[in-house]
This record gives C-alpha cells, structure tokens and sequence, in this order.
C-alpha cells in the first residue's frame, strides 16, 4: 500500500444513481502564468488516472505544488456512455487556485444534466 499523498485530491460521485461514479477519467494540469494576449493559457499536465470503484483517484500528482492555478478535467462522456446515461456536459473543466500548501480535495457531484463542485477536505 503506497503512503503517497496526492496535494490535490478528487472524487466523483453520481447523484443520478446514487453512487461513486468509477471509471472516470480524470486529468489534472497546471495553467501557466498567462500572457494577456493569449486567447488560451498554456497548461502542463502533471497526472492522469481514473477513477476507481469509490469513484476516487488514489493519486493524482504531486504530494506539493507551488501556488498557482490548476485544472482537473473529468471526462464525463466516457462515464456517460459506460453507465448508460445520457450527458449534456461531455467533460467538466475545474479550474482552481491554490495558494498555499494545505491539501486541496476538489469533488464533482455529476447528473446526466448538471455537476457542481466545491471545496472538500
């Protein structure tokens, strides 16, 4: 069992069914310091996993990251099609700021129609 601790962390749970929502993929990135007359941010991706049958990733990158602004990007089609579901929003894009080094724990709540999200601990 690995002691790894991921600096940001995540998890999906589907409110339609009722359950974690496994098998989604998930990628995490960090936007680069944006030149204004760019249209879109440069980003780096630091990790890609899936979900796993608690609908968690059990690492997702580093165990720090300097401050900065940072992306997970859920692959919600793949899971729509996988669990039967219609699905409105092929992918949700969270973009987040971290500011200093506490852990960052970023949950998507997901229905065939509409997610929200929010600071977790």
């Amino acid at each position: 069992m690995s002691t790894h601790r991921s600096a940001i962390t995540t998890h999906v749970l589907d409110t339609a069914l009722g359950r974690p929502a496994a098998g989604v993929p998930v990628r995490l990135s960090r936007l680069e310091q944006a030149d204004t007359s760019q249209a879109d941010p440069q980003t780096t991706v630091l990790a890609e996993a899936t979900t796993d049958d608690d609908g968690r990733v059990a690492e997702l990158g580093p165990d720090q990251v300097p401050a900065g602004t940072y992306q997970l990007r859920f692959d919600t089609a793949a899971y729509a099609a996988a669990s039967g579901q219609e699905c409105f929003f092929p992918e949700v894009t969270i973009t987040f700021a971290v500011t200093d080094q506490r852990h960052h724990h970023v949950p998507l709540l997901l229905s065939p129609f509409a997610y929200s999200t929010y600071r977790g601990s």
